[in-house]
């Protein structure tokens, strides 16, 4: 039987329209097959569309929130989590400055988080991933068009440092060559020029070429350089052609990262499945 759901589009991570990482929201009432999510997720072709619905009898969370790209399901996201907050802030009239989600990422939550740049930000509170030395898989640095990297690290997402924010902006990446890593995608980083640290992303084994802003990838990117430049509190920049602003604050004594950014509203509609 077709049904018809709500759908909303946004730029997270963005001070201005068509800035920042566009996701698609989808709110729900009860839940569809894994495969409906998939296709819609396909159909929208963005790097990811979320999906929440309301858990009324978890005293811990207030809804469920589930990620797909357009070819899987992906296990934390944080710029469609940051869109999914300012949907339901914003549209949806929640009640309260605090959003609690189950995910399969673990909990995590959206507040408001005032203005910043003369944008409402929000901030995201997500586990912290900090990456541990390993050996640099074979090929690392053709991988990266022939930029040279300084270290690799992993965490759940590979790390590889750069020496500056003009060798993160002039990887070439080998797309098929990042595809096969494990692990999930590369970030590539280095110390920003107006920013504390710059960065980007692939996630070719996932359906992304590169993510143009990445929240999951700064619970990694921010302990990481926490630690090197001794300070809790960093700007952190993703260099991507479209570019994104996150703030982010180590809390819980490292255990957490603090994740702000501004959200633009881009569509709103309803989609027939």
């Amino acid at each position: 039987m077709t049904q018809s759901l709500p759908i909303y589009q946004l730029d997270a991570f963005a001070e201005a329209p068509f800035t920042g990482n566009p996701a698609a929201v989808v709110p729900l009432d009860s839940w569809p097959d894994d495969a409906v999510m998939q296709a819609i997720a396909a159909e929208n072709n963005l790097a990811e569309t979320a999906f929440f619905a309301p858990t009324p009898d978890d005293p811990d969370s207030d809804y469920r929130i589930r990620w797909f790209t357009p070819t899987v399901e992906a296990s934390l996201c944080g710029h469609a989590t940051l869109a999914s907050g300012a949907v339901l802030f914003d549209r949806l009239d929640f009640p309260g400055d605090r959003i609690r989600f189950a995910s399969q990422g673990g909990p995590l939550a959206v507040e408001r988080a005032g203005r910043g740049a003369g944008q409402t930000r929000f901030a995201l509170d997500f586990p912290s991933r900090p990456p541990t030395p390993a050996p640099a898989p074979e090929g690392l640095a053709a991988m990266l068009g022939g930029v040279e990297p300084v270290a690799f690290l992993k965490a759940v997402k590979n790390l590889a440092v750069m020496a500056d924010e003009t060798a993160v902006r002039a990887v070439q990446p080998d797309l098929k060559a990042i595809a096969a890593l494990p692990g999930d995608g590369l970030v590539v980083t280095g110390p920003g020029d107006a920013a504390d640290a710059a960065s980007r992303y692939f996630a070719p084994h996932a359906g992304i070429d590169e993510d143009p802003v990445t929240g999951s990838a700064h619970c990694t990117v921010a302990p990481y350089w926490a630690e090197r430049l001794g300070k809790t509190a960093l700007h952190c920049r993703q260099v991507s052609r479209r570019g994104g602003d996150l703030y982010c604050t180590l809390t819980d004594g490292g255990n957490r990262v603090r994740i702000e950014g501004s959200v633009q509203f881009y569509l709103e509609g309803r989609i027939r499945v």
